[in-house]
């Protein structure tokens, strides 16, 4: 992370407007969809019959499924290149542009992978028009947004991410926060986890920015 990336992160926590933190893979780009492009173009594939990747990444002449350190191996491989394969969500920069603009609010990105891609994933998100700050980070995402708010613990915070994990560490360490479930690709909804106690479920974009702006609505925003 640059010293300038780093001191926009700083200046989120000294804020006090609305906080907008927005995972990356499934909400703000295309994850599983390219990720299955990936795999073919290794012939291989991916079957969402459950939500995991281990034990459903299968050879594609064979029919038999690979092996967990090979599972890994895709994943780390799809992330060296992943700039070449990714694609933002269909209407999610226009959303998140016009959510700052009506609500004067901060947005962050805030993705699970390792700090050593974060350059790489920094060009693609500029590349797409999304040039707000970005954490990558593989701690739990519940310390970073509490790191976000600061000492201000009733700040309004929206929290957007595809994983019932995410937002069950998130609510726990913000409590007050709204949690927005949101997947882009939509046959895997189904096979996931139950999602935390409060937490709503968007289909798309334009249902996010709606339930932000009911929350902040309510909180005086």
């Amino acid at each position: 992370m640059t010293p300038a990336e780093c001191e926009r992160i700083a200046a989120l926590a000294r804020s006090d407007r609305p906080l907008i933190v927005c995972d990356i893979d499934e909400v703000v780009l295309e994850f599983v969809a390219p990720f299955m492009a990936f795999l073919e173009s290794h012939g291989h594939e991916l079957r969402t019959t459950s939500f995991r990747l281990k034990g459903n990444i299968y050879i594609k002449e064979t029919g038999q499924p690979v092996e967990n350190e090979a599972v890994s191996s895709f994943l780390e491989g799809f992330f060296d290149v992943h700039d070449a394969w990714q694609k933002p969500v269909d209407e999610a920069l226009e959303t998140l542009t016009e959510i700052e603009r009506t609500h004067d609010a901060d947005i962050v990105f805030l993705t699970a992978m390792p700090p050593r891609h974060h350059a790489r994933r920094r060009a693609l998100l500029d590349l797409h028009g999304f040039s707000h700050p970005m954490i990558a980070t593989e701690d739990a995402k519940g310390d970073a947004v509490a790191a976000l708010t600061g000492d201000r613990p009733d700040r309004p915070v929206a929290f957007i991410d595809d994983l019932p994990s995410n937002h069950l560490s998130v609510l726990s360490a913000v409590p007050g926060a709204l949690g927005l479930h949101l997947m882009a690709y939509k046959a895997l909804a189904p096979h996931l986890p139950p999602m935390p106690e409060g937490v709503t479920n968007v289909d798309d974009w334009p249902a996010a920015a709606k339930a932000i702006a009911d929350y902040l609505a309510a909180r005086g925003h």
